[in-house]
């Protein structure tokens, strides 16, 4: 929870532009583990990695053949991410690795465009969701190229996904999240009642942050499904936007469709200043990321084509 001086203010200095992509951006990870880079990809086919600290791009993976819509980013051991995961139009996943630019593995399946991938801690088991409301499960320790589940509960696409150890986590635009945990072999669902387009839980697991197309963020206790708070102001009724936890989980981020990036204050769920935020891109902001341990760093990809790294003032 929030300590009691209230929650740090968010990272709003513009730190670097990132603007190497031709068209929109649809997503930017930072690497796990320290956090040095980020990985962002766009609707000309391409990922890129990026230094954001030097605002330079690093290297450019290019297989995808249609607009890359997702990533996902290993943690093989703390300092290294050897690998990651892309989906998008293509139907297909596909395994990169990182040094060598190429990739590994290649995983169709999917009758639709993949909206969302992830890789568990270990990077053996990678979840996919999809146009095609389907979510598939592969192992990448197998030499096989099968799913080795598919979850067909979800009666629209599959937009968001949260894997761990035991559960995964799946935001529908059917406005349900479905929680299944692995190892009960048991499924939870909660209706939303509105498209979900972000799913993430906190670090404990005790609260689940979600947003829908109907401009609100909710934050619900994961174990009785109550909603514990909803967060308001901002525009998001069409388009994938992603809101996520600020540092140490004190606040709440999100961009939105106007190109404004909203902060909340967890607890009384407040909107931080400056209220309204002021347009920091010109398009539909598509996803917003806090760095995973710096207090003062975030990242957000935008529709108008670019990347900005935000930090606080030096």
């Amino acid at each position: 929870m929030a300590p009691s001086r209230g929650p740090q203010a968010l990272a709003r200095t513009l730190h670097k532009t990132l603007s190497n992509h031709r068209g929109p951006v649809h997503v930017v990870r930072y690497a796990k583990g320290t956090a040095k880079y980020v990985l962002s990809g766009g609707q000309d086919r391409s990922i890129r990695l990026w230094n954001p600290d030097l605002g330079t791009e690093i290297k450019k993976f290019e297989a995808h053949g249609y607009e890359v819509l997702s990533i996902s980013v290993s943690v093989t051991s703390s300092h290294d991410n050897t690998k990651f995961a892309s989906s998008g139009g293509d139907r297909s996943v596909f395994v990169w690795d990182v040094t060598a630019g190429v990739t590994t593995r290649r995983l169709a399946g999917h009758m639709g465009k993949v909206n969302v991938v992830e890789l568990n801690a270990d990077a053996t088991v990678l979840a996919s969701g999809s146009y095609d409301s389907t979510v598939r499960l592969w192992d990448l320790r197998a030499p096989a190229r099968a799913p080795i589940q598919v979850l067909e509960e979800a009666r629209d696409a599959v937009q968001t996904l949260h894997v761990d150890a035991t559960t995964i986590i799946a935001g529908s635009v059917d406005g349900h999240v479905r929680t299944y945990d692995l190892r009960k072999g048991e499924l939870r669902s909660d209706f939303i009642g509105q498209p979900v387009t972000s799913a993430i839980p906190s670090s404990d697991g005790t609260t689940l942050l979600v947003s829908t197309l109907d401009s609100h963020v909710r934050l619900f206790d994961t174990t009785s499904g109550k909603l514990l708070n909803a967060f308001t102001g901002h525009n998001h009724t069409s388009y994938r936007c992603r809101a996520c936890f600020g540092h140490e989980e004190a606040t709440v981020v999100c961009g939105d469709e106007d190109g404004a990036v909203w902060a909340w204050d967890l607890v009384d769920a407040t909107v931080l200043q400056p209220n309204p935020p002021p347009k920091v891109h010109n398009k539909v902001i598509t996803w917003t990321e806090h760095h995973p341990i710096d207090p003062g760093e975030m990242v957000t990809s935008s529709a108008d084509g670019t990347v900005k790294v935000w930090r606080h003032p030096s």
